[in-house]
């Protein structure tokens, strides 16, 4: 594809102001309800305080949230209170408030995000608080520049009878914390320029941090050069992403990813007078409709990695990159998904999100549970190497790829089995972050291990980390998916070949196994399942598991091992409420292994 730098420099030799208009007389009734709900909510507590100790206690215990909490309510409350004036209601104090006490914070970062992460920068407990002369930009400091520019615009008026003061001090700390540190270093990590490793990080900061400079006074050559260096860093971001568009990160960063992207594109259309408008490029296609590949329905998308099971996707942009790419079954999904536009600002508050909701309107004639067959029938992502495959009542899900991806959980092989479109066989997804999920001790925790996906144990020995322990051999068949996994295990695990075959059919799902290894040892087949499993001796004809709407056979003389894992993490357990179970299976010890597991529905 043509490289966004490359045509911002053609296209942006003359930019247009941006229109920033909002028509508040035409919202919904019900918009407005729920703005003036939420408004009073949050007035009734104070912006909170936003402590040192709160911010240290990041490096001390791990705790991201004694900073996180007070640092989302204060936005939240400004963003309700900036919203429920502007519907004529007195919240100018409330606004001046929250604008004030964010302007005085020492820094826009949060405490997990106060070390840029290059070659040489120091570690997080040796930098345990931010130095307000160099200020950083992490995804919630652009984040905070889009709300107070948003704000400022929202209440200009109201703000310059009180004080011009105020508008022009939100000006004066985007320019210091945002603008210029971003035009004036290369240094931050997700810039592309000092590491190639990006993420989410890139389109959402770049998205937050356009918006700030197109709103901002700025001199026209400044403004064209930070539109191309924007577009550079996109373009850097673009050449990690697989060519098929799948998101490494799990569907639920969308939102940050593609959707991000396509908060940049649309701006981009908007300043060029319709010169920059990519929506025929198909590496750009193919990433705006990754949500459309991505979903099983009833509200639950794929989840491998750090991805909820059940994520907050935002169903305006998905609407919106149906409406430019073209797609009406993106459309018709985008449209299905959207709820209260509280929801926007449910997790991190993204005020833009939310504004776009209120005056971008849902696609007519939709019903609120989405389209039925709105998702294609199958998909296969061969960058990616996901495979979904639907036959009659069931859905199969499964992936190769490899375990040093992004948000990544050791789960090369991996698969989900849903049964009309509801979780059967699963992946338990994410957790409440904390210091160790982004650190050396990542892989300490139950949810990222390979014990706790749907794998073997070869040996006692799980997946190892690293983009090195990865799948071989992988093809994409008519009704499933094959792949080596010998190579996601450490050589300890002793696997010369361990050769998973996956096939659906209406009858229900079909694995079969074969693992080659040098010395005699046992394997052990583990499931994870949503439902309780029940397991019933059969005399002389092994053993019958069901849970939920499914059934497998255990063949005589095998041991079978069920553990219940209470769900008690606040973020796993919104997407998996009580608890999960974790069935483990083992034939004894060999040194040919194969297994073949026939799931099926329960009534059978």
């Amino acid at each position: 594809m043509t490289r966004l730098e490359e045509q911002a420099r053609e296209a942006l030799r003359e930019i247009r102001e941006p229109e920033i208009c909002f028509p508040w007389d035409r919202i919904a009734s019900e918009d407005r309800e729920e703005i003036l709900r939420q408004a009073e909510a949050y007035a009734s507590s104070p912006y909170p305080m936003r402590r040192a100790t709160d911010f240290l206690a990041f490096v001390r215990s791990g705790s991201r949230k004694a900073d996180e909490d007070p640092y989302f309510f204060r936005r939240r409350k400004l963003c309700y209170a900036a919203l429920a004036l502007a519907l004529g209601e007195d919240y100018l104090d409330d606004v001046l408030d929250g604008i004030w006490c964010i302007c005085e914070e020492s820094s826009w970062v949060i405490s997990a995000h106060n070390v840029n992460q290059i070659p040489g920068a120091p570690a997080a407990e040796d930098y345990p608080l931010p130095d307000p002369d160099r200020p950083y930009v992490d995804l919630f400091s652009a984040q905070t520049g889009m709300i107070l520019t948003l704000v400022g615009r929202m209440a200009e008026k109201q703000l310059n009878a009180v004080s011009p003061e105020v508008v022009r001090r939100i000006g004066r700390e985007i320019r210091k914390r945002i603008l210029d540190p971003f035009m004036g270093t290369d240094d931050f990590w997700w810039m592309g320029f000092r590491r190639k490793d990006l993420c989410n990080w890139t389109p959402w900061i770049v998205s937050n941090v356009m918006l700030c400079g197109l709103s901002e006074p700025l001199a026209a050559e400044e403004r064209r050069e930070m539109m191309i260096r924007a577009c550079g860093m996109l373009d850097r971001w673009m050449d990690t992403v697989p060519e098929d568009g799948g998101c490494d990160e799990g569907a639920g960063y969308w939102n940050m990813a593609g959707g991000a992207l396509l908060d940049c594109l649309e701006m981009l259309e908007k300043i060029s007078g319709g010169r920059m408008a990519c929506w025929q490029e198909e590496k750009i296609r193919n990433i705006l409709s990754f949500p459309e590949k991505a979903e099983i329905g009833n509200g639950y998308f794929l989840n491998f990695a750090d991805c909820d099971a059940r994520p907050m996707l935002s169903g305006e942009r998905i609407q919106t990159a149906g409406e430019k790419l073209g797609d009406p079954a993106l459309e018709a999904l985008g449209s299905s998904l959207r709820g209260k536009i509280s929801a926007e600002l449910a997790d991190v508050p993204h005020l833009t999100r939310l504004l776009r909701a209120l005056f971008h309107p849902r696609k007519a004639g939709e019903a609120l549970s989405g389209p039925e067959g709105a998702s294609p029938a199958d998909v296969w992502l061969p960058d990616l190497q996901v495979r979904t495959v639907r036959r009659g009542r069931w859905i199969l899900a499964a992936k190769g790829g490899h375990n040093g991806e992004n948000h990544n959980h050791n789960d090369v092989g991996s698969f989900m089995l849903y049964l009309d479109r509801m979780p059967e066989i699963v992946d338990a997804g994410n957790m409440t972050y904390t210091a160790k999920t982004f650190s050396g001790e990542r892989y300490e925790l139950w949810n990222t291990r390979s014990a706790f996906h749907n794998l073997p144990l070869i040996g006692g020995q799980e997946q190892r980390a690293g983009a090195e322990h990865r799948a071989r051999e992988v093809s994409c068949l008519p009704d499933g998916l094959e792949l080596d996994l010998a190579e996601a295990y450490g050589p300890e695990a002793g696997a010369e070949r361990c050769v998973r075959r996956l096939e659906l059919s209406e009858g229900g799902l079909r694995i079969t196994d074969e693992i080659d290894l040098r010395e005699t040892a046992e394997v052990t087949w583990v499931f994870l399942l949503r439902n309780e499993p029940r397991v019933t001796p059969r005399a002389g004809e092994g053993s019958l598991l069901t849970a939920g709407g499914i059934r497998l056979e255990i063949p005589e003389g095998w041991k079978t091992e069920t553990e219940e894992i209470p769900v008690t993490d606040p973020r796993m357990a919104a997407n998996w409420p009580g608890s999960l179970w974790r069935i483990r299976i083992s034939g004894g010890e060999k040194q040919t292994h194969r297994a073949v597991w026939e799931i099926g529905t329960g009534d059978e």
